[in-house]
């Protein structure tokens, strides 16, 4: 896996009907499979009565992208795995759709479904836009007053942007890009003689 990919730029929503029945699409950046399960779970909240609620999503996990569907009552294939084929499709990670679906009374058949989901979801991924995007580890930096020159130096040296906060010690939250985080602690501990005190 490269360090850069590709996600969405905000949230996106269309529709589609066909044979009587409405297709809604929703699609929306997911860090994690729990964040993706949540947004799932909410657009069914805000739809209980439609008759299906088709979902999938692709998330980074432990150096993998782990790619879930939910057909969610439809024939087996015929739903959720043509929208992750759209995700897919379009290279996009840590990304979550659900199409939900209010029958019209005409059978659309195992094609007619597979077009009406894929085509619903790739709409809902237009109207969200993509970006891309760079990993990161959030590492906290605890040091003295004495060491935060050096601990500021250090991140902007690496054109690393932080937060900054002054109380009894100087604590700097810096957003690192993952592949290259492990060298900037490395520096950072170097640079203080092992005084900075640093979580991640």
């Amino acid at each position: 896996m490269t360090d850069e990919y590709v996600t969405v730029a905000g949230e996106g929503h269309a529709s589609f009907g066909d044979g009587g029945s409405e297709f809604v699409g929703y699609v929306t950046g997911a860090a994690s499979e729990e964040e993706a399960q949540g947004f799932v779970d909410d657009v069914r909240d805000g739809h209980p009565d439609a008759t299906h609620h088709v979902s999938a999503y692709r998330v980074r996990d432990a150096g993998t992208v782990r790619g879930i569907y939910d057909d969610d009552g439809e024939p087996s294939g015929s739903a959720g795995k043509p929208v992750l084929g759209v995700l897919r499709g379009e290279c996009t990670e840590n990304v979550v759709c659900v199409v939900v679906r209010y029958y019209g009374g005409t059978k659309l058949g195992y094609g007619g479904l597979v077009t009406a989901y894929s085509r619903t979801a790739k709409r809902a991924l237009e109207d969200a836009g993509t970006r891309k995007t760079v990993p990161r580890d959030e590492v906290r930096v605890e040091v003295g007053y004495d060491d935060s020159g050096t601990v500021r130096d250090v991140l902007e040296s690496e054109d690393v942007g932080y937060d900054a906060e002054y109380g009894e010690k100087a604590v700097l939250v810096a957003r690192i890009p993952t592949g290259r985080a492990d060298g900037v602690v490395d520096r950072l501990l170097s640079a203080t003689s092992g005084r900075a005190r640093i979580e991640r």
